[in-house]
């Protein structure tokens, strides 16, 4: 299939130790009653306060709004919103973890449009315009501050759901690495490998074709702008996370993982994620397990999966992270070695088991993955409910061998 490509990104991004001190500049360029949705735990942190102070003495006004839960409840957001609009904020700020950035984005979608996010769900379904959102991560992982989507959590659904429109990519990104500086090392470890996740999976994705001449789908399959962001990203992050789980003040480390968040944000963005992702969000419902740990533990056995079908592929895997066999075919598996020994590394559950998952439940995770059209489809491998099943499988087990033979 011919190269394409497709960006869309926030028309202002800054990175680097200390970006966040633009921040007053940058929210005034969008108006001056600024509704803060912050993680709670970092809401009396030394560094927010400053940055409050910060957009105070610039004479922003400012609401802070702190009820942001783990894994974003849909109804939460829903109280979100309303809070949002009853402030009538010209934009809307989010600081913190992945799930402040989503909800920054959510509550912008709720005060700009009417109705309940679920009329939202799924791909292109956003009216218009959102609010103007600023991201600033504290966290390297999620991406969230590039991209055009947000996840939710439903009960009515039995697992998380995405929003996803080019209108929520906000319209600016601060990404400080300072600010991910002492973070927890299991923080570090299930967000970091989450990032790395985004970087292979969008590097990975499957070809897609596109009608130029209509509306384009949010997430486009594999894409020439974002192949050389996602290896970019692997290079940053695959020698540098267990060096940052280990020494969460080592600055170099933080700041490669920071850069690698944002360089996979921006890389699976416009192409998409694809069967690690599936597959956790069913199986993150049941277990009440971080996202970044699901896919994480899912990473080796689909890579597994995909090496006799995108072999070259899973070469340039290898050599961003570091590899030199010549051979494409052993290249591929010591790519996906590579990743499982990370992961291993960072302690990342090597088995679905691990998890109290029970066997007889792997179909019906399958039937759940299934439901995430806009991830399943763009996996390189397809998505036979047969297929799914065998990767789960292995996952259970714990035994990638189960999915090839070995190559060596």
């Amino acid at each position: 299939m011919p190269a394409s490509g497709t960006l869309r990104l926030p028309p202002r991004i800054h990175f680097g130790f200390g970006v966040r001190a633009q921040l007053p500049r940058v929210i005034a360029e969008h108006g001056i009653r600024v509704f803060a949705v912050v993680d709670p735990m970092l809401a009396s942190s030394p560094e927010f306060l400053a940055v409050l102070d910060g957009l105070d003495r610039s004479g922003l006004t400012v609401e802070v709004h702190t009820d942001v839960l783990p894994e974003l409840p849909v109804d939460s957001l829903t109280e979100s919103g309303a809070a949002a609009a009853a402030f009538a904020p010209d934009v809307v700020l989010g600081y913190g973890g992945g799930s402040a950035l989503d909800a920054a984005k959510l509550v912008a979608l709720l005060v700009a449009h009417s109705g309940v996010l679920s009329d939202y769900y799924g791909e292109n379904r956003v009216p218009g315009p959102v609010l103007p959102i600023v991201a600033v991560p504290t966290t390297a992982g999620t991406g969230s501050e590039v991209t055009p989507v947000a996840v939710v959590s439903d009960p009515a659904q039995t697992m998380k759901i995405g929003i996803s429109s080019p209108y929520l990519v906000p319209a600016a990104a601060l990404v400080d690495p300072e600010l991910t500086l002492g973070a927890p090392p299991s923080v570090t470890a299930f967000s970091g490998i989450d990032a790395l996740v985004h970087g292979l999976e969008s590097f990975t994705a499957a070809d897609l074709p596109l009608d130029w001449s209509g509306d384009l789908p949010v997430f486009t399959g594999h894409n020439l702008f974002a192949d050389r962001l996602a290896l970019d990203a692997i290079r940053a992050i695959a020698p540098n996370l267990a060096g940052a789980v280990a020494d969460g003040g080592d600055r170099d480390a933080r700041e490669q993982i920071a850069l690698g968040s944002l360089l996979a944000g921006m890389s699976f963005g416009p192409s998409g994620t694809h069967l690690s992702h599936a597959l956790q969000y069913p199986i993150g419902a049941l277990t009440k397990t971080p996202h970044g740990l699901g896919t994480g533990l899912m990473i080796p056995y689909v890579l597994q999966a995909c090496v006799p079908v995108i072999p070259e592929k899973l070469a340039a895997i290898d050599a961003a992270m570091g590899g030199t066999e010549t051979d494409t075919r052993i290249a591929a598996q010591d790519a996906v070695d590579r990743v499982a020994d990370l992961c291993r590394t960072i302690g990342i559950p090597g088995s679905l088991a691990e998890l109290g998952i029970e066997r007889d439940q792997l179909p019906h995770i399958a039937e759940l993955a299934l439901r995430s059209k806009r991830l399943v489809d763009i996996s390189p491998i397809g998505s036979d409910p047969a297929l799914l099943l065998a990767i789960l499988e292995a996952a259970y087990a714990g035994d990638r061998a189960m999915l090839a033979a070995p190559v060596r």
